[in-house]
């Protein structure tokens, strides 16, 4: 049975109790989620509320949600938006889910968390979280403008002066894309889309007279630039290019801190986080460099508007399935539609590029380069014959 169907049943079982609730369905999907939240806060008793909680479709929030959130938004009229941390409840299905665990694990601890307690701003996650109707009103209401409509309301919100609050105590269940093909599209939609905001924001938020110089510098530099724009971009072609090409190059040095300093830096702060997890930091790093080559193109994409800079492909999520079915490619035979979508060329051309530069410089190279880029170079390539994840979703 569909999600879908088991909501309409679950409200109908609490109607029937005397509860209020409704179960909406849009007949179209204009906007995506966007035009989906503009519509249902246009309903007569959507206007009557003063709260709204937001939960994407494979998120499980507990009983007790509504009483530990709402209280932070009644005691403190200045706070827009409660934020509560996401749980996993399928994190050990594949090595792909573990690796975006500790991604996740230390955007919440280090990202929103320091945001929230510095700043009082930080990019609404798009779900599990508890906003203020008057700022949303406030602030323009939900915009499709980019794919990331969470982060276009936060912003234009955080201009207004109003504050965030993230609550990691908080937890919800919620579900990881287990496949690499709804992986990369998420990916795709979230930094294409922070990059298009950035482009139709920035100068709006120089010219805005309402929140402080410091402010206007975080989310200029700190939140949009630096995180959504430079360091995708930045670490693809440091790590995937500029490393690998210096290796065939003895003119080129690179100075240890890039090379050693930075990533040692950003490996300790994720194992600290992640102790547990501390084995699979190797593949962490090699994984998230060969997304990087994803989120470069994805964010050049949102920066300069190209025609793909509005894509919206929903992020498929295998659910219950998972747990009967679990099959892993490396032991599954594909078949010859299943191959074709599994191939994916730029990583096993970027994966050639690599093992030349590694064999080149473990033949006649006086660096020891070749290590890490072999290394690199068969992370392309178990990617690019789409060995990681699970197998595809029925949909």
């Amino acid at each position: 049975m569909l999600r879908m169907e088991l909501v309409e049943l679950e409200c109908q079982d609490w109607a029937s109790k005397k509860i209020d609730i409704k179960y909406e369905v849009r007949n179209n999907r204009k906007g995506y989620k966007a035009g989906a939240l503009k519509k249902g806060m246009e309903h007569a008793y959507a206007q009557q509320c003063d709260f709204v909680a937001i939960f994407d479709a494979d998120f499980q929030p507990e009983s007790d949600f509504l009483l530990k959130t709402i209280p932070f938004l009644v005691h403190n009229p200045e706070i827009a938006l409660v934020q509560t941390r996401w749980e996993f409840v399928n994190y050990d299905v594949c090595l792909m889910t573990r690796i975006q665990k500790m991604s996740l694990d230390y955007h919440f601890k280090v990202e929103q968390e320091s945001g929230s307690f510095m700043h009082a701003f930080f990019g609404f996650n798009g779900t599990a979280g508890v906003w203020r109707v008057s700022a949303i009103n406030e602030s323009g209401g939900w915009k499709d403008r980019t794919t990331v409509e969470d982060m276009d309301l936060a912003v234009r919100a955080g201009l207004k002066g109003w504050e965030f609050l993230y609550v990691g105590d908080i937890r919800v269940k919620s579900e990881l894309p287990s496949t690499f093909k709804a992986y990369r599209h998420q990916q795709h939609r979230w930094t294409c889309g922070a990059a298009n905001l950035f482009r139709k924001m920035g100068w709006e938020i120089v010219t805005n007279k309402g929140v402080s110089i410091w402010k206007k510098y975080h989310l200029l530099y700190s939140f949009f630039f630096v995180r959504r724009v430079i360091a995708p971009i930045m670490t693809f072609l440091f790590y995937c290019v500029v490393i690998p090409l210096s290796a065939m190059v003895p003119e080129v040095s690179i100075p240890v801190w890039g090379l050693v300093y930075i990533p040692t830096a950003i490996t300790i702060m994720n194992a600290i986080r992640n102790p547990r997890s501390l084995h699979l930091m190797p593949f962490w790093i090699l994984f998230e460099n060969v997304m990087s080559m994803h989120r470069m193109r994805a964010a050049l994409t949102g920066l300069f508007e190209t025609a793909h800079a509005n894509d919206w492909v929903v992020t498929e999520k295998v659910g219950d399935v998972v747990n009967d079915d679990l099959n892993v490619p490396f032991l599954e035979p594909l078949k010859p539609t299943e191959r074709v979508e599994r191939i994916y060329i730029a990583e096993l051309l970027l994966a050639l590029y690599l093992l030349i530069c590694a064999s080149y410089d473990l033949a006649f190279g006086s660096q020891t380069y070749y290590m890490y880029i072999y290394l690199q170079a068969f992370a392309f390539i178990v990617l690019g014959f789409g060995f990681v994840g699970t197998k595809t979703p029925c949909s």
